[in-house]
């Protein structure tokens, strides 16, 4: 309570808390793109086995029905993607026997390669490198390996960022998305495609770890809410951004460039950032935390103000915290005490499920038989109601309320697309779009209900760990997918029922609407200590009343 009313102090949410914020939301805008990359630089155009025209006349190769000559028919019809006949079926383009009477004829794998329909896609990581028919799962392995980056990053980014402080973890994060994103674009080989898309996905943790917490810990109470929805609002708008320049840069690596430079310019820019105040007062650095307030303070106007904040009155103030500083705290108090384990424990399936559902809905854009480009447009659009939906009810009704039916609502669209008819595509579209942007509203608000729950010494550990459980979600999410070619109805029905497990888990964790941060694990322990005796408080002196008054005064 003591550092809010510093905050005030300061100017509360001033110039500088304006400026901030939105300088640390402007690389959300392409941590989208990074996110959703693969929709477009790994997308499937179609093919089928390269075909040796030699014998047949440049007239012939006009008509496109010579290639089943070569090539056998589908069911539906087209060339098949990944077989070719043994033999040159001659005998159809001499006979009046049918193009599809050709059951007998002996098929292999292509020999001499593909060739891949270019109108839509004039490059992408699959054309390059072949990545179709018995290669075709290495299409998901590159993005499971980008989310064990995230994951990876979460784990150690997460860690560091708590010891070594926000602001130098956030440079570096921006730094390392810059080079290996470059590095991306030059891939020489899907090896080294695949490594430095790691080093992206670790980058990406980094940033949004530690860009969440320096806007919440630099802006008052009753504007975390906002500033939060904000930062999550430039991730929507990113995703429209990825559909604009896909549509327009149709090649992957110039695609992956354009995404990557300027975090350059994030790179250099981020150095004007001050390290979050809070974090230096519970690192025993209370100087240094005077000298950001009163940095902060002179640039909203707040001079006089800011000149009284003195190494002596922060201590005195923040006694409890300064006290803090002495102590070291690791990943493991994330279950030393009973209220944090509760925590802990139910923030890890919230993020698990949501990200897992969400990346089950959002990599596989080619699946809705629609335009890409469209289907990412609308994928995007949806997020601005959701989110809109998602902080009215976080500030009115409570995170605890906005979560559970999020992650509720999300999970029964998603099962109810089991017994929609696949050919009711447009309902299908439909019932995914509201899944969707439920999802969206439950990662906006769980970002938010994160940071409010943990204790600022531990509050970057907590969040890693709730990335951590995000990215396995993005992980096992293309893996079960696989499994509807066993079941089809099977994946829908893990994707949905995620949710809403982790939906009803939501109920033990604590509301923390309009409430302080908590600087230390004994706030959040004590804190939940108060919940409880003012709920007795409210009990016991009614059933008491008439035996034993006196009680009524406790």
């Amino acid at each position: 309570m003591a550092f809010a009313d510093l905050l005030e102090k300061t100017g509360g949410m001033g110039r500088f808390q304006i400026i901030h914020v939105t300088l640390l939301s402007i690389p959300i805008l392409l941590m989208a793109s990074h996110n959703l990359l693969q929709n477009f630089s790994a997308a499937i155009p179609h093919h089928n086995c390269k075909i040796n025209w030699t014998g047949v006349t440049n007239s012939s190769t006009d008509n496109e029905g010579w290639v089943a000559v070569f090539i056998p028919m589908d069911g539906q019809g087209k060339p098949d993607s990944c077989l070719e006949f043994v033999e040159v079926q001659w005998r159809l383009a001499n006979s009046n026997s049918t193009w599809h009477n050709t059951s007998n004829a002996e098929t292999r794998s292509c020999t001499n390669g593909w060739e891949y329909d270019q109108e839509e896609f004039s490059s992408t990581i699959i054309t390059e490198w072949d990545l179709v028919c018995s290669n075709k799962h290495r299409r998901q392995l590159a993005q499971s390996l980008y989310m064990a980056g995230v994951l990876v990053g979460a784990i150690i980014l997460g860690g560091l960022s708590d010891r070594y402080g926000r602001r130098a973890l956030l440079i570096w994060s921006y730094l390392q998305m810059a080079i290996s994103g470059v590095c991306t674009a030059f891939s020489p080989n899907y090896l080294s495609y695949c490594v430095f898309r790691f080093l992206s996905g670790m980058a990406l943790s980094g940033i949004g770890l530690n860009t969440t917490a320096l806007i919440v810990e630099w802006v008052p109470t009753n504007v975390r809410t906002i500033t939060g929805t904000l930062a999550g609002y430039s991730y929507t708008v990113g995703q429209l951004l990825l559909a604009g320049l896909a549509y327009g840069i149709r090649d992957w690596r110039w695609l992956q460039l354009s995404v990557s430079l300027p975090f350059f310019v994030y790179f250099l820019y981020s150095w004007w950032f001050p390290e979050s105040a809070r974090w230096l007062v519970l690192s025993g650095k209370p100087a240094k935390a005077v000298s950001q307030m009163k940095r902060v303070g002179t640039f909203n106007g707040k001079k006089e103000e800011a000149e009284k904040i003195t190494l002596e009155t922060l201590k005195a103030d923040m006694m409890k915290e300064v006290a803090c500083g002495n102590s070291s705290y690791t990943v493991f108090d994330l279950v030393r005490s009973s209220t944090v384990r509760r925590i802990s424990f139910a923030v890890s399936f919230v993020w698990f499920s949501t990200s897992f559902a969400y990346y089950g809905l959002a990599m596989d854009l080619q699946k809705f038989g629609v335009s890409i480009y469209l289907i990412q447009v609308i994928f995007g659009a949806v997020d601005f109601p959701a989110k809109l939906v998602s902080t009215t009810c976080m500030i009115y009704i409570g995170r605890r309320v906005t979560q559970f039916f999020s992650l509720f609502l999300g999970g029964l669209a998603i099962l109810a697309n089991i017994f929609v008819p696949t050919e009711l595509q447009t309902l299908r579209t439909s019932l995914a779009v509201f899944g969707k942007g439920c999802l969206a509203a439950s990662f906006s608000c769980v970002f938010l209900y994160t940071t409010e729950l943990y204790p600022t010494v531990i509050r970057q550990s907590g969040l890693g760990l709730g990335s951590t459980m995000a990215r396995l979600g993005g992980i096992v999410a293309p893996l079960v997918k696989m499994l509807g070619e066993f079941y089809p109805f099977l994946p829908l029905l893990i994707y949905g029922g995620a949710p809403i497990v982790s939906g009803l888990l939501v109920y033990f964790l604590p509301e923390t609407v309009n409430k302080p941060l908590p600087d230390t694990i004994e706030e959040v322990e004590e804190g939940n200590k108060d919940s409880v005796k003012k709920e007795k408080k409210e009990i016991v002196p009614l059933q008491t009343a008439k035996t034993n008054p006196v009680r009524e005064v406790v």
